[in-house]
């Protein structure tokens, strides 16, 4: 219990919920102190507003962005007061201001965030309408709130810099960690592969959402302050994660194959299967000792579990003669080596937390770093190129901005006590994700309706301010540690500390819960219709353009693999990338396929078919890592010509899947000469055969020999895989089109 205290206090979402609490009570408790509790209230309003913009990135750019938003929150609540008393201005510009800061959207996480400070601050901007000098001061305390927030957020970077990429590391590692034990779970007898390939996609969406936090932070730092020790120390432990995720999907064996071929040597493959979940714990033992900052002792012998699998192949070969046990041999030994591999990834990152990390370790890593990232700017065409229907954004913001001015209009004219609130649940709640939307409506509703009865509760028998102050601090605090953890616990809270507010100011207290609800239950409901029939984005009309992205991302991967087999030499940064937008491009597919399964059955068209894509592009990967992996890690042989040609099919079939979904062209333009590929596939086979049996060389070129045999049998078996997948992505994706 203590354990999983600690572990929530020290963790991003409390330390940022921390920094919002400290920033909006102390101006309260100064200001109340001096008799100006108004004043006070209206800087902490400043500091929820700008709250938001505070995303992980480098310091300049941090700032940059808090500025900005404090700034602009500022603006907002002055222009509006301005404005207010002209009806025949004031509806034209609030229409116009909404939907251009929906739009701001376009820019990325950050200018999603600053979009959502501007829109919150609009629907709190009618809690005060002011006139003269007030609504100056006013927008003047919002924006010296926003400014302290600016100032305590840079003391919590001060005093903990690199917190927040420790326990990114230290989340992505145990994530890694799961992913790695569920690869063990595949040997186990009449395991559920169904299921764990499932688990596996889910946990992929999770990752890459991880992994871009990590990129961004570690490389926008490294690319605007320079590399320090500490920045270098965690690229390196990213990239070794990164390869160990790579090496997870190399081992896409066929597993009813190896288990049938190994089931009279169980031992074996449970060898394997110890030596698999030993990296996983091993991984877990360590995120743990990253996230309590101390110094990591191993407590597997990883090495002795590489030496026990390589007995196990020894006796194996023993038992059945060397050329009888060749194959398996070569697929044990194959087994073995990317095992081999992942230890080392593994012993870098220990090295890393344990002080005493290898300067070797460090060479060469922040080579070409900012091409992996983002650029940082935010020209004006990319907002006027999504100001159409195709853009999900810009229906999105027209959405948003027609149910805004609906519940605003709404409860000016019916008898509503505050038409900011329902302002507010609307914006909180309306995503451009419908199965989202219709979370956050029932979540915050429950929330909602809990928070206030609780907080009724409690001031039924709680009389003394002071002791109503405190649990509406802590409150406020947990409301928006729990904001990305559990939303219905966020709405509760949240809700708790707004009625202790007001069971401070006001006697009126069953009143404001009774509003409360029902300014929440309009807006929710609002939020779900709107979304339901407002220009909907369907994520089955999503589909298309991310199954194209997958495909065109996997395609490019085998491209730079097979550059990479043919010309040999060190490893590119376009292999790099290539490899990244791969594992990007799928997750995303995954990700789009959960959001569909959310929606209305009768939204959810073809999702059979739309799974079996997402399978079929994750073992694409699987397999093209596999591949890649090999070349490698291994001296590997000239690439012959059938190589080249399987390789050539297999990508004109991966064109041949995406002329199909942009164009609906069901007859193929490219001749593929399933004929000669065919013969060619034998060709390689019997080149295997006649190798096997001419026997064991002698004891000088059986290493070579082993070593040829061993890419002669991973590349043929890849190549075919990689033709079947690419061949049955053509076939569901013209299923897809028909049906």
């Amino acid at each position: 219990m203590l354990y999983k205290i600690q572990k929530f206090t020290d963790s991003t979402y409390f330390t940022n919920a921390m920094k919002v609490t400290i920033a909006a009570v102390i101006p309260v408790i100064v200001f109340t102190y001096l008799g100006k509790f108004g004043m006070g209230f209206a800087m902490a309003i400043g500091a929820f507003f700008t709250y938001p913009s505070d995303i992980p990135s480098s310091l300049k750019h941090k700032m940059k962005g808090i500025v900005f938003t404090a700034f602009l929150v500022a603006s907002i609540n002055l222009i509006i007061n301005i404005v207010h008393p002209y009806p025949w201005i004031f509806y034209p510009f609030l229409t116009l201001l909404i939907f251009l800061l929906s739009m701001i959207s376009v820019y990325g996480q950050r200018g999603t965030m600053v979009s959502f400070s501007g829109l919150v601050s609009v629907s709190l901007a009618f809690s005060n309408i002011s006139t003269g000098w007030a609504m100056i001061e006013h927008a003047g305390l919002i924006l010296a709130g926003g400014l302290f927030y600016l100032i305590v957020s840079l003391v919590f970077h001060y005093i903990r810099p690199h917190r927040y990429i420790e326990l990114q590391i230290a989340e992505c590692i145990k994530l890694s960690s799961k992913y790695l034990k569920l690869r063990g779970d595949l040997w186990n007898t009449n395991t559920d592969k169904k299921l764990i390939i499932e688990k596996q996609l889910h946990l992929q969406v999770e990752l890459n959402t991880i992994h871009q936090n990590i990129r961004e932070f570690i490389i926008s730092n490294s690319t605007v302050n320079g590399s320090s020790n500490q920045n270098r120390k965690m690229l390196l432990v990213f990239i070794s994660l990164v390869e160990i995720l790579e090496l997870s999907l190399s081992t896409s064996f066929d597993h009813e194959k190896l288990h049938q071929k190994f089931d009279d040597q169980p031992e074996l493959l449970l060898t394997y299967q110890k030596l698999a979940y030993n990296l996983a714990a091993s991984l877990k033992k360590l995120s743990k000792s990253v996230k309590k900052r101390k110094v990591y002792v191993s407590k597997y012998n990883l090495l002795k579990d590489l030496n026990a699998l390589q007995h196990a192949i020894t006796i194996y070969e023993k038992d059945l003669g060397k050329i009888a046990a060749s194959e398996g041999v070569l697929m044990l030994t194959t087994m073995l080596q990317y095992a081999e591999k992942q230890v080392e990834k593994i012993k870098i990152i220990e090295r890393a937390f344990s002080l005493t990390s290898n300067k070797l370790d460090f060479k060469g890593i922040d080579k070409d770093l900012e091409k992996f990232l983002t650029p940082q700017y935010y020209p004006l065409s990319t907002l006027t190129q999504n100001l159409s229907f195709s853009s999900t954004i810009f229906r999105h913001s027209l959405r948003l901005t027609i149910t805004l001015m609906f519940g605003f209009i709404l409860g000016i004219f019916l008898p509503f006590q505050n038409v900011y609130w329902i302002l507010l649940t609307i914006i909180v709640i309306l995503r451009p994700s419908y199965g989202l939307t219709k979370e956050r409506s029932f979540q915050r509703l429950i929330g909602t309706i809990l928070g206030g009865l609780i907080a009724f509760g409690i001031l039924y028998i709680v009389k003394e301010n002071f002791v109503i102050s405190i649990l509406a601090i802590i409150c406020i605090l947990l409301g928006f540690s729990f904001t990305q953890i559990n939303y219905r616990v966020s709405a509760t809270f949240v809700t708790m500390y707004v009625v202790f507010v007001y069971g401070i100011l006001t006697p009126n207290i069953s009143d404001l819960v009774q509003y409360r609800i029902l300014d929440t239950l309009v807006g929710a409901a609002l939020a779900f219709l709107a979304n339901h029939f407002l220009w909907p984005s369907w994520e089955f009309l999503n589909i298309p353009n991310h199954l194209e992205k997958a495909i065109k991302a996997n395609q490019q991967y085998l491209k730079q693999i097979a550059i990479f087999y043919n010309e040999k030499g060190s490893l590119s940064t376009a292999y790099r990338l290539a490899r990244k937008n791969a594992f990007i491009e799928v997750g995303n597919l995954m990700a789009s396929f959960q959001r569909m399964s959310q929606e209305p059955k009768s939204k959810q068209k073809q999702l059979p078919q739309v799974y079996k894509l997402a399978v079929l592009n994750h073992s694409l990967l699987s397999s093209l890592a596999s591949m890649g992996t090999y070349i490698q890690s291994h001296k590997t042989t000239t690439a012959s010509k059938t190589f080249n040609i399987v390789i050539d099919t297999v990508s004109k079939s991966l064109e041949y899947a995406i002329s199909i979904l942009k164009e609906n062209n069901l007859d193929s333009s490219e001749n593929i000469p399933q004929e000669e590929l065919a013969m060619h596939f034998m060709e390689l086979k019997k080149i295997q055969e006649n190798e096997m049996k001419k026997g064991i060389p002698n004891d000088d070129e059986e290493e070579d020999f082993q070593l040829k045999m061993q890419e002669a049998q991973l590349v043929i078996e890849q190549l075919v895989w990689l033709n079947n997948l690419s061949e049955n992505i053509v076939k569901t994706i013209k299923i897809l089109k028909t049906s």
